[in-house]
């Protein structure tokens, strides 16, 4: 069983029309969800609010102050030029960062064996102490400390396949021993970041604009692939971003729907070789919405098996 994880609140976080991130993300895998017969497969479960100790495991406490003393009553707060909060705003995070945690306790309890979280805002540029990147909480690195730090689970490995690099979650985990981070994402492109050499538990694929499947695969195989295999995490994690998709100009980067089928698959051999088929994955990026509600479907698809 897979749970299928979400809120209403979700929508609730008006970034502006203008904005890439809108509520029309999560009502298009929604109608996906229900054209393809999949809605009647999955288990829904509610996203809880996350806890203030759960997000202080990997967000500093006077960041935490900051993000709630800006909770704006009526007029939006921007941030930064593209991190914005409306007043539904803080509501629809807690929930987003809340769904990886009851992810992970599903999974752990037995209760499914995968879970996909619909969520935003997104998660994976906001640092330790740092709102960037459409992003407030790291929901992934939030539900990946719970593995660690609730089920006293000791190797986690988080893969993001995002247009973008997930500063944030490197950021968080640089220096912890526990978790492998493989990231793939268009370089040069915001924000910027990322290595050109893997170090002891970073591994990147930097893509140039342009690439496609081909490149993307060679990247996986050479790179994440043998790092998953020696790391053998006990939990897999994915940041799911589907902005690298060749309709969505958010990016220069040509992956097709295909090219996610074959990833989810790889990637959910390594979990059950070494995780008992143990995978929570995280909605990131993907702004146009018909691309973003198939390739989550299809996506969904091979999580189900």
């Amino acid at each position: 069983m897979l749970a299928f994880i979400s809120h209403a609140e979700c929508m609730e976080h008006d970034t502006g029309m203008l904005h890439p991130d809108q509520p029309e993300r999560i009502s298009a895998i929604e109608n996906q969800l229900i054209m393809s017969g999949l809605d009647f497969v999955v288990r829904r479960f509610d996203a809880p609010k996350v806890t203030r100790a759960e997000l202080e495991r990997v967000h500093d406490a006077a960041y935490l102050d900051r993000i709630y003393a800006l909770d704006p009553v009526r007029e939006p707060v921007e941030i930064d030029g593209d991190t914005v909060m409306s007043p539904g705003t803080l509501r629809a995070a807690e929930r987003a960062a809340g769904a990886g945690v009851l992810g992970v306790d599903a999974i752990m309890a037995g209760e499914v064996h995968s879970a996909f979280c619909a969520v935003r805002p997104p998660g994976h540029h906001a640092e330790r102490g740092r709102a960037m990147g459409f992003c407030l909480f790291d929901n992934i690195a939030v539900a990946a400390a719970h593995a660690l730090e609730a089920h006293g689970l000791s190797r986690v490995a988080i893969v993001d396949f995002d247009v973008h690099h997930g500063n944030g979650t490197e950021d968080i985990f640089r220096d912890e021993p526990r978790v492998l981070f493989c990231s793939s994402f268009q370089h040069p492109f915001y924000p910027f970041t990322g290595h050109a050499s893997d170090t002891a538990n970073l591994v990147d694929v930097p893509l140039s604009a342009g690439a496609g499947g081909k490149e993307f695969r060679t990247g996986v195989r050479e790179h994440w692939l043998p790092a998953l295999e020696a790391f053998a995490p006990e939990f897999l994690f994915i940041s799911a971003g589907f902005d690298g998709h060749v309709a969505d100009d958010m990016s220069h980067l040509q992956l097709t729907d295909d090219d996610y089928v074959w990833v989810t698959q790889e990637l959910l051999a390594v979990a059950r070789r070494h995780a008992g088929g143990r995978v929570l994955s995280m909605l990131e990026g993907g702004y146009e919405p018909g691309a973003l509600a198939r390739s989550v479907a299809a996506h969904m698809n091979v999580l189900i098996g």
